[in-house]
């Protein structure tokens, strides 16, 4: 491949015009149809060699700041695609990243267009950029409305929006997708910032919007890093602790909410009033459920969830003996026998304005099948139910 090097954006405050931080943007040869980094990547995929250029181009973010002394003061951000993220560091990679630990301030840009492909292999590859002390950004947010769900698991540092949300006259879904970003924003803290700023009007959108920060041509075009720096007045500082997946969710939730008993009849009247939000949603959510067994994901529960599948942004199954294919569209996950989860009946729903769960645990009845009695509780408090969601999302192999 050809040789890699980097240059660099500025990464501006909207409100005082102040550089607060920089973005490594890959760029080839200077001169040649490859200093495009969309034609090296199209080279990369011809050659079956997109993870070595990936890893080439952090190397080549990672050296060019170091060499510049970039102080960890201002963030570095650096893109990555998170399934290379999953894959074990080569050499050389692993000797820059034990550096920028000790020097840089690095945060990681992953798109959201990965967030539908393989959320579970993306939530592996947060927790280990997490786990090395780096900050998240999500990027490209509003490419993809039907993410929008899937976002408070990554729960970003910054979350970035598509140059189209700035550049483009607002649309009812675009109003959505803000609206999403806005709360995500309100409730975990996470920074906005706006991509494609050409124009002054770009600037007061992109303010009117949420953004704080912003990058484009009006602010500042890609090149080298400065000879000298001046230290933003606003320190930005990104490492934020990962979240740990409870065991299972009752074993989480029968702490922290009354439990009571049901019969199986009584469950699957809540759990079709759950599916029913799904359907009903007006942005995508995610559906995650356990079913114990296999056994229990009838033809008839695979049809409706093959559904809800063309419905929603995410939908998974999961149970003992469970087939990968056991329903169109949806991601199916065979459980071990001994996993606790296979004793739990869980429905968890998660919008970007809805979130709520039914979880129960089985008390091994051995009378008629709809009159078996359950230890259940539901809930509808936001962090409960990601709590659940992360338990079931933990159990889900990447692709």
């Amino acid at each position: 491949m050809p040789a890699v090097r980097s240059v660099y954006q500025p990464v501006v405050d909207l409100r005082t015009d102040d550089v607060v931080a920089y973005e490594a943007l890959a760029r080839g040869p200077a001169g040649g149809r490859l200093e495009s980094p969309a034609a090296l990547f199209a080279l990369a995929r011809s050659r079956d060699a997109e993870a070595d250029l990936d890893f080439e181009c952090q190397v080549a973010a990672l050296d060019g700041a170091l060499e510049r002394g970039l102080p960890a003061s201002i963030p570095l951000f650096v893109n990555a695609e998170p399934a290379w993220l999953q894959e074990p560091w080569p050499e050389p990679l692993r000797q820059r990243c034990v550096r920028a630990q000790k020097r840089l301030q690095v945060v990681i840009e992953i798109t959201e267009r990965a967030l539908v492909a393989d959320p579970a292999g993306l939530f592996a590859a947060v927790r280990r950029i997490r786990e090395a002390g780096w900050g998240v950004a999500l990027d490209d947010v509003g490419a993809e409305p039907a993410s929008l769900a899937l976002m408070p698991f990554i729960d970003p540092d910054v979350i970035k929006l598509d140059l189209r949300l700035i550049q483009n006259d607002t649309t009812a879904e675009i109003a959505t997708i803000i609206n999403a970003v806005n709360a995500q924003a309100e409730r975990s803290g996470a920074i906005v910032l706006a991509e494609g700023i050409e124009t002054e009007e770009h600037r007061e959108r992109a303010l009117a919007m949420g953004a704080t920060l912003g990058q484009g041509w009006l602010l500042g075009r890609p090149g080298p890093l400065p000879a000298q720096y001046q230290i933003p007045v606003h320190d930005l500082a990104f490492a934020r602790s990962h979240h740990v997946a409870p065991a299972t969710p009752f074993a989480m939730i029968r702490l922290r909410r009354p439990i009571r008993t049901a019969s199986k009849r009584m469950l699957l009247a809540m759990s079709l009033h759950l599916e029913r939000h799904a359907l009903a949603a007006s942005a995508a959510p995610v559906l995650l459920s356990g079913f114990q067994d296999a056994a229990h994901f009838t033809p008839a529960t695979a049809i409706r969830y093959e559904a809800l599948a063309r419905r929603c942004a995410f939908v998974a199954a999961l149970g003992t003996g469970m087939s990968a294919t056991a329903a169109l569209g949806v991601r199916c996950a065979d459980l071990a026998v001994d996993d606790r989860l296979a004793g739990e009946w869980v429905v968890v729903v998660v919008g970007p304005h809805f979130s709520g769960a039914l979880i129960a645990k089985d008390l091994g009845d051995t009378g008629p099948d709809r009159e078996r009695r359950f230890e259940v509780a539901v809930t509808y408090d936001r962090d409960l139910v990601l709590d659940a969601a992360r338990s079931l999302f933990e159990r889900i192999p990447p692709i």
